[in-house]
């Protein structure tokens, strides 16, 4: 599992702890953490595609 895939999976975990816990701030760290994630998978395509060249 990628960094970027943990990220994004610890993020939804955060995000609905939040929910469950009607702790905005844990909601806030869990989407910002799921963004985080979502461009490190992102950066990481970019990267395998550039060495592939």
């Amino acid at each position: 599992m990628s960094s970027g895939n943990t990220d994004e999976t610890k993020g939804r975990m955060k995000e609905a702890a939040g929910d469950l816990t009607d702790n905005d701030r844990l909601r806030r760290e869990g989407k910002v953490d799921q963004a985080s994630g979502g461009l490190k998978g992102f950066i990481d395509k970019i990267k395998n595609a550039i060495n592939r060249r």
